[in-house]
């Protein structure tokens, strides 16, 4: 148990409140990739397979999409919190979905558009939503990379548009 003394002013009052960080909705304990590890823990699969994987070939260009893939799958393995998609009749699973954009194509779009749009390594911009996959997948649908819930694959593809872009250009 940790122990915080706090010196209280004359006639004051104290007022705390504590909140256990697992309370708090996922979405606010992982904000980074490093928060998305340390939420699977050390010797997890996915963790060990990202740590030997990026150590054998770090700086290496030719495999910058493969590091950005395990480092989706810890994100979207951190964030369903154990959910996984089972691939069962009538199971909806969402993933992040990407539109690609000429910097003209992105003049032309209004505020609220762009709120959602980053600039990729080959110039084009990138906005993302939310679309789901049903009982069929086809080979674009990354199936492992799919999240529960709708609100989840919006915010992974807004919050971690590092890594996709890196995963995708």
């Amino acid at each position: 148990m940790k122990e915080i003394i706090i010196k209280i002013p004359e006639g004051k009052k104290a007022m705390v409140t504590f909140v256990e960080e697992d309370s708090l909705p996922v979405t606010e304990r992982i904000k980074t990739f490093y928060d998305a590890m340390k939420a699977l823990g050390n010797n997890h699969p996915l963790v060990l397979q990202y740590r030997g994987t990026s150590a054998a070939y770090e700086g290496d260009p030719m495999v910058k999409d493969l590091i950005a893939y395990l480092k989706i799958r810890i994100i979207v393995t951190a964030l369903n919190e154990g959910w996984e998609p089972k691939f069962i009749e009538g199971e909806t699973r969402y993933f992040p979905w990407f539109y690609f954009y000429t910097k003209e194509q992105y003049a032309r779009l209004d505020d609220e558009a762009k709120r959602c749009c980053s600039l990729c390594d080959t110039g084009k911009f990138v906005c993302c939503t939310a679309s789901y996959a049903a009982l069929s997948a086809t080979s674009h649908l990354g199936s492992r990379l799919c999240f529960k819930t709708s609100a989840l694959a919006i915010y992974a593809g807004e919050q971690f548009i590092k890594e996709y872009l890196d995963f995708v250009c």
